[in-house]
């Protein structure tokens, strides 16, 4: 039955979108903490770019490296929102694409191992998994500022006396095509540091060309998502076990040679957890305990609870884990 549409409160749901050198991680942070929405998390791709900033802003950070499976994003977005943080900022969500374990990682995995390498069958797996991304941003409780990169490309142009010069500009963004459409604001940032307002739902923003958009634009977007004061109901996304490959036999002999038991003072998850934010395998409280929370649904297939007769494995299953990137990253170096 139809009935009288209401503006109701609102959260946002912000991408911004440009090339190497635009501003995004900056003019992210300068909207969300302007926002004055409570606490900020960041989920930071971009190999700590985000924390170059923290003398200028106020922000936790979760420094999430690959795989970047796209239910990795979906389970940080549930985890800040159960943690009691107002903003979330994905930097960036191309990564999610065309990442290591991204979407067409996945789709590439999918088709060999499924399809006899036909990647056109392999979407049918894929869609599914890129559909729960989408709908952890729509549907979360809090606001959502998302950066992607564009691709990029080089034009000529001539000044006012005729000279020429080159200029990097950006084009589409390295993500899905029909992704932008799931914001309410879309901001294409160029090197001069300026948003082109590409898309929006709020008319006050519609058609601007905004130079180093931070709190002027935030404050428009925080007057612009104020209804009657009643809030639209957002399901809160579940914890997603990503859709990963299985590791081979060989692969699992050789971690179990490798990799020793975790450390017998280790009683609790909050031990675990502890460990890990010390010894530098997770940047803080907020990132380890989402590894672990991946770890419990690893291991017991739901992140409700822990029980003493699963408390052994999950707590190997979350050393292991972080000790066999840590050996990655050894032999890389």
């Amino acid at each position: 039955m139809f009935q009288k549409a209401v503006k109701r409160n609102a959260k946002l749901r912000l991408s911004i979108q440009g090339p190497s050198g635009s501003g995004k991680t900056y003019t992210s942070l300068a909207i969300a903490t302007s926002l004055n929405a409570g606490k900020v998390a960041v989920v930071d791709t971009e190999h700590g770019s985000a924390s170059k900033y923290a003398d200028l802003f106020d922000f936790d950070v979760m420094e999430l490296k690959a795989p970047y499976h796209p239910d990795n994003y979906a389970n940080a977005i549930a985890e800040a929102a159960k943690a009691g943080y107002g903003v979330i900022i994905l930097d960036s969500l191309t990564h999610a694409w065309k990442g290591e374990g991204g979407i067409l990682e996945l789709v590439t995995e999918i088709a060999k191992r499924k399809y006899g390498g036909n990647t056109y069958a392999a979407w049918n797996d894929a869609t599914p998994i890129q559909k729960r991304l989408i709908e952890s941003i729509v549907g979360s409780s809090i606001h959502v500022i998302a950066t992607m990169r564009s691709k990029m490309e080089y034009v000529q142009e001539k000044d006012e006396r005729g000279k020429s010069s080159i200029r990097k500009v950006g084009m589409a963004p390295e993500q899905r095509d029909d992704m932008p459409y799931e914001f309410d604001v879309v901001l294409d940032m160029n090197t001069d540091n300026e948003a082109i307002v590409s898309k929006t739902r709020c008319p006050e923003l519609t058609g601007k060309l905004i130079a180093k958009p931070g709190k002027q634009v935030a404050e428009t977007l925080a007057k612009w998502l104020i209804g009657d004061g009643s809030e639209q109901r957002q399901p809160q996304p579940p914890v997603i076990a990503p859709t990963l490959p299985t590791p081979s036999a060989a692969e699992k002999k050789e971690e179990k040679q490798t990799v020793a038991s975790y450390p017998a003072s280790w009683k609790t998850p909050a031990d675990a957890q502890a460990w890990a934010v010390s010894n530098k395998h997770c940047s803080n409280e907020f990132e380890a305990k989402a590894s672990f929370k991946n770890s419990l649904k690893e291991v017991t297939g739901q992140d409700k609870s822990l029980d003493s007769n699963h408390l052994a494995a999950v707590l190997e299953n979350f050393y292991k884990k972080h000790m066999a990137r840590q050996n990655e990253q050894l032999k890389a170096a």
